[in-house]
């Protein structure tokens, strides 16, 4: 299917009349053609924003929640038409984008409850007769920069809450996904967004950097929200310190889930599959490293290898639990980062990279810091399991790693559960429970090379407005000159 860029209310064509094309990972058909955008491009979509902002950021709560609302609706009505499309342009699996539809409509739902939320505070002043506030407001011209893994959540996430707040929004779709992230804003507009608060711009991946620099670097663009990977995000991080423009970064992952010596190991093993093996293990949050107590180690691995053996793995319109990677090249990382860890001593428990995007559920066991696999993001079907001495140790282990995005620790003792889960170096810790886990109203977000603000709930609100030192007056105050 042929689309547009959406500029105001209106579906257009990029300025030089050129397209790209989005072909589907399995079948190598082609899935979407999309107008491939360039700066002069970007431009028109921001000066529409732009011309949109002063009557939206003056839109009441209640109009501002009502179309959130209806747009969850619209959301959850057209899931099918999303995942023919999503499917067909990033190989995902038909139960895994009607999660994305699910929690997509939840965003909604929950940037509409906010609308109300966005407070400010009455603030005692020294001056006599002065009535001070702290305001929050809309920003302006906010861009949000959504990934393709999780196509539905997180483009809605990068806009939601961003329109809620008053705001208006250029949303710069992945060239994975271009008719995906197009979806959604259809459905903000057919539920009466009016025009120009939300745009969609759609390019070639050789034109990347081109749009991207337009969108930070663009005078009229206040604040900037990204979600990707760690290399791309240091790139939008410094443009936008050059324009001292505020950026929300949500960026890689390797996500420990440490299995202490007296964790469940059933209920270990279910979360570990979860995590790893969800989406192809192309999530944020997805479990990467496993590191698992020596007292346990021997069972713990026994038991999650012959899982992964009994996850079927195959074209994402047949039953399956794994579909198809995003791309070949997925699969050439993940044969790379196996070959170096089985040259250096460890095992390949389970699965292994093939010659198509189809690739099996993985399992590395005996892997160590010496190995690429230990602090590389995989971002495929592959999971290492590192064998860690004690409580300490493991600590140590799930603290190597230059990301600090999400984690998990297993262990019968919660007291000593919790202690670990306090000094694991993450945005998010879940305690006897997988990796992966997302809600709409909690706070999201990451440490260290994992990015920094926070995603969801009231913990959004500062992110997408402006707090303000507001006074009233004496005119008649006393001066000393």
């Amino acid at each position: 299917m042929d689309i547009g860029l959406l500029i105001g209310a209106h579906s257009a064509p990029a300025g030089t009349a050129a397209t790209f094309d989005r072909l589907d990972p399995v079948t190598g058909q082609l899935a979407t053609r999309a107008a491939a955008a360039r700066a002069a491009d970007v431009d028109r979509a921001v000066e529409a924003a732009a011309a949109a902002f002063p009557a939206w950021s003056q839109t009441g709560p209640t109009e501002r929640r009502a179309i959130l609302s209806r747009a969850a609706d619209l959301l959850e009505a057209k899931s099918a038409a999303f995942v023919a499309v999503c499917m067909a342009e990033t190989g995902a699996t038909a139960p895994w984008i009607g999660f994305n539809v699910m929690l997509g409509a939840r965003i909604l739902r929950e940037a509409a409850a906010m609308t109300t939320q966005i407070r400010g505070e009455v603030i005692p002043s020294d001056k006599p007769g002065t009535l001070a506030m702290a305001v929050r407001q809309p920003a302006g011209v906010l861009v949000g920069m959504a990934p393709w893994n999780a196509p539905v959540i997180l483009g809605v996430r990068a806009i939601a809450m961003p329109i809620a707040c008053g705001n208006t929004v250029v949303l710069k779709a992945s060239e994975m996904c271009p008719h995906t992230h197009r979806m959604i804003a259809e459905a903000l507009v057919e539920a009466g967004l009016p025009a120009g608060v939300i745009n969609v711009i759609t390019h070639a991946a050789e034109d990347a950097p081109e749009v991207v620099a337009a969108l930070v670097t663009h005078p009229k663009v206040k604040r900037i929200n990204f979600t990707g990977s760690t290399r791309v995000g240091r790139i939008i991080a410094r443009l936008a310190a050059e324009h001292l423009k505020p950026v929300l970064l949500e960026l890689g992952g390797k996500a420990p889930l440490v299995v202490l010596d007296d964790a469940d190991i059933g209920a270990a093993v279910n979360a570990a599959a979860f995590g790893a093996f969800m989406n192809q293990g192309q999530i944020c949050m997805s479990t990467e490293r496993i590191i698992v107590d020596d007292a346990v180690a021997d069972a713990f691995v026994a038991a999650f290898a012959a899982r992964a053996k009994s996850l079927p793995c195959g074209d994402p319109r047949g039953p399956v639990v794994l579909g198809s990677v995003v791309s070949q090249a997925t699969v050439d990382r993940c044969r790379d980062l196996i070959a170096d860890a089985v040259a250096k001593g460890a095992v390949l428990a389970a699965g292994g990279a093939g010659d198509t995007t189809l690739m099996p559920a993985t399992v590395v066991d005996g892997v160590t810091p010496e190995m690429k696999l230990f602090y590389e993001e995989s971002f495929g079907p592959i999971v290492c399991v590192v064998r860690a001495r004690d409580t300490e140790h493991a600590v140590a282990l799930a603290n190597d790693t230059a990301y600090g995005l999400s984690s998990a620790v297993f262990g019968r003792d919660l007291q000593r559960a919790m202690a670990v889960a306090g000094r694991i170096e993450a945005g998010i810790c879940h305690i006897n429970g997988p990796t992966v886990g997302d809600e709409a109203q909690m706070p999201f977000g990451g440490m260290k090379a994992s990015g920094y603000g926070r995603f969801g709930g009231t913990a959004a609100v500062a992110e997408f407005t402006e707090l303000r030192w507001i006074t009233v007056e004496d005119p008649q105050q006393h001066y000393p000159f």
